[in-house]
């Protein structure tokens, strides 16, 4: 993450196991490691973990991109580019917090996110 960082600016954070939800009973010696990384810039967050699924690590599921599109329609235009040969997880829906997001894997095994905020929306 740090050559994400030096690559594309931004802030980066860090969640430890220990401020996670529900690892009261974790012994002490883990609670600092890692969970998840997460890096945000103007519009991506790149959020990364080592952990994975029951299904084992394969090659993009240890992490998820995050795009925060300008327009519902760059949201599309994305989403359908992306879409080509993946698997789509959700269509694009509008939220009750008055924006609108999508999921998808691509073709590379890469999980997406993809959200568009209007003016206005909380966004929460």
């Amino acid at each position: 993450m740090l050559f994400y960082k030096k690559c594309l600016g931004g802030e980066l954070h860090f969640q430890t196991l220990g401020e996670s939800v529900g690892t009261e009973q974790l012994p002490e010696a883990l609670e600092a490691y890692i969970l998840q990384a997460s890096l945000r810039c103007a519009h991506a967050e790149i959020i990364a973990t080592d952990l994975v699924p029951d299904e084992g690590l394969y090659r993009g599921n240890n992490i998820a991109l995050l795009l925060e599109c300008r327009s519902l329609n760059e949201l599309m235009l994305v989403y359908q580019r992306l879409a080509k040969g993946g698997t789509a997880t959700q269509r694009v829906v509008p939220t009750k917090s008055g924006s609108y997001y999508a999921s998808l894997t691509d073709r590379f095994g890469i999980r997406w996110m993809l959200n568009f905020t209007p003016e206005g929306a909380t966004g929460q």
